[in-house]
């Protein structure tokens, strides 16, 4: 058969077939992909109206018992008034009593003054019963605008992964609306389990993941790349470090700093890094799994450490560990 004229043209004929195949098997997968991840954007948008509806009804519920709080508080308000002028009236009427009536006039006068104080006191609850509400009130928002900041970076991330699926196939636009959030080529979406980076180059891939945050145990990385500086010279070198890697692959970045001992906080620091310093008496440790632990399932999260027990913990919490070397390494290209 080989040696027939047309055996070559048949070869690259049978050769065309088996790569036209090939490409549109990996289309279906892609297309079947894109397909699953728009279904987890339609559900994680049903999980967001329904965490805006149970916010909105607790502050319905909060708006209802401070009116209830402020009607009891003017009605209160009302009664002292009105305590105080019998208090005023019977003293009137003490100071015009004469002989054996004088030691009954006092009495009451006693009586309505202890009575006075009872209304202050009762005042004073309903004033706290409010200052509470309020205090729930800004608890209930402060705890929806979490929620949503969660929320939209779920959203932002399994959007980011379906529009780079569509520009790596050439997919075009499927009408959904999401808009791309820094997807690199050949990224599909976030890893399903968290990872231990062994080099810089799985680090870079990893930077380039859509809305992945970057958060950095401050001094176990200054101290294993430039011991020898002042603590505040390190800070400063590591922070500058981290706004150039941020200001190329465009990651949020967090750097965690142990608080004790810190005289001045710096006023300034590179735009799109965030700096943080523990508390007296918290460590940046607990900090760290604080933060992994705040952001929402499916988010890519890195954390460079090599403390062994902030491994294990983010690492149990889905994140991808990074040892201290090996960002430092990375940040040594940028």
């Amino acid at each position: 058969m080989l040696g027939q004229p047309d055996a070559a043209a048949r070869l690259r004929d049978v050769a065309q077939r088996a790569e036209d195949a090939s490409v549109r098997s990996e289309r279906d997968a892609a297309l079947a992909r894109v397909r699953k991840l728009e279904a987890e954007l339609a559900e994680a948008r049903e999980e967001l109206a329904a965490a805006r509806a149970d916010v909105e009804r607790a502050r319905e519920e909060r708006t209802d018992q401070l009116a209830k709080l402020r009607g009891r508080l003017r009605k209160q308000g009302q009664e002292l008034r009105e305590a105080r002028d019998a208090a005023e009236q019977a003293r009137t009427d003490a100071e015009q009593a004469t002989g054996a009536r004088g030691g009954e006039a006092r009495r009451l006068a006693d009586e309505l003054a202890r009575e006075r104080e009872r209304a202050d006191a009762e005042r004073t609850r309903a004033e706290r019963a409010v200052a509470d509400a309020d205090a729930a009130r800004r608890s209930a928002q402060e705890a929806r605008a979490a929620d949503e900041v969660r929320l939209r970076l779920l959203l932002d991330t399994l959007g980011g992964a379906a529009e780079g699926l569509r520009r790596e196939f050439a997919l075009g636009d499927s009408g959904t609306g999401a808009a791309p959030a820094d997807t690199v080529g050949g990224v599909v979406g976030p890893a399903s389990g968290s990872e231990r980076i062994a080099d810089a180059d799985t680090l870079g891939r990893l930077l380039r993941l859509p809305a992945v945050h970057v958060v950095v145990d401050g001094y176990n990385v200054t101290k294993t790349g430039y011991p020898d500086l002042p603590l505040a010279e390190q800070r400063s070198r590591l922070v500058g470090q981290l706004g150039a890697l941020q200001a190329r692959v465009g990651a949020e970045v967090t750097v965690v700093f142990d608080g004790a001992g810190v005289t001045s906080v710096p006023a300034a620091n590179p735009r799109g890094v965030r700096v943080l310093f523990s508390e007296p008496g918290v460590l940046a440790d607990d900090v760290i799994r604080d933060l992994v632990a705040a952001e929402p399932h499916g988010r890519p999260v890195i954390v460079a450490t090599s403390d062994q027990e902030i491994v294990t913990a983010v690492r149990r919490s889905g994140a991808h560990a990074v040892p201290s070397d090996v960002l430092l390494t990375r940040l040594g290209r940028t």
